[in-house]
């Protein structure tokens, strides 16, 4: 347990350098939930019978990723980085990975922001390919989840996202302070268990859209219960009531989109175009 709690004193970010480019290991958890993500994904196409292709999905995949990445770190500027209007004047700044002439990649992400890349990089693809929006929505409900797990243990490899201080037993220290490992809190809450609650209930699907808007639902209020964990962003604080983060409060409406979603999706009352 000794060891555990001071496991960021033993523990190097950095995987492996090659020259002055450093590899770290939240860079490798990224690559590898992509790639989680896209074999269940294919899992599902083939289990399921969803009508698409191999080609079609993995050209849909890197859309997806496209707007994903955009939407992450534009997301981040907009509604975390308190230099927002600086970037708006320097644009070219927003994904230099070099500073003071050292290559230190691509900091800031927003989880939210990747949403909206993302719905709209599904957008641009359905209008081209002329398949089922609401059919991809589905799919991606299901496989996302599963590499968000490994997104979220990169965040903690990479000792970012902190939890709030404690004192419980299975508390890690950061830079001295005893804190809750509040990322794999995350890592299980909104990855292990959505997805665990989508895959069980795929077979009750009713209509085109459903798991996606219980995707957004489940996936809102995992986040907003484990934000209590997780340290407010330092430049930001608490933004309302004492409590609210702004991860609460983007979740909140995460929540609320998908309650709208799913009534009005339920009222539409298309079948899904799977079979299980």
């Amino acid at each position: 347990m000794d060891f555990w709690r001071h496991i960021y004193e033993h523990f190097d970010p950095v995987a492996f350098s090659i020259g002055p480019f450093h590899v770290h290991w939240y860079g490798i958890m990224y690559v590898l939930a992509l790639v989680t993500a896209l074999v269940a994904a294919k899992w599902y196409v083939k289990h399921d019978h969803y009508p698409v292709d191999e080609k079609t999905l993995d050209g849909y995949f890197i859309y997806a990723e496209i707007g994903v990445i955009l939407g992450a770190r534009l997301g981040y500027i907009l509604f975390y980085d308190p230099h927002t209007l600086w970037y708006l004047t320097h644009p070219w700044e927003i994904f230099n990975p070099f500073h003071g002439g050292t290559f230190t990649g691509i900091s800031g992400m927003s989880y939210h922001g990747a949403v909206i890349g993302f719905l709209i990089a599904t957008w641009l693809f359905v209008r081209r390919s002329r398949t089922s929006f609401w059919m991809w929505m589905d799919l991606v409900a299901l496989s996302v989840p599963v590499g968000y797990i490994f997104g979220r243990i990169g965040n903690f490899l990479n000792q970012e996202l902190v939890g709030r201080v404690t004192d419980v037993p299975w508390g890690i220290y950061v830079n001295g302070t005893l804190r809750y490992p509040s990322q794999l809190y995350e890592a299980f809450l909104e990855g292990v268990l959505v997805a665990v609650i989508l895959f069980l209930y795929r077979k009750r699907q009713r209509f085109e859209g459903e798991l996606i808007a219980l995707y957004a639902i489940l996936y809102g209020m995992a986040r907003f219960v484990a934000e209590f964990w997780r340290q407010p962003d330092i430049q930001l604080g608490f933004i309302c009531c004492g409590w609210v983060t702004m991860g609460q409060l983007l979740s909140l409406l995460m929540i609320i989109a998908g309650i709208v979603g799913y009534y009005f999706l339920h009222r539409r009352g298309k079948k899904p175009v799977v079979t299980l």
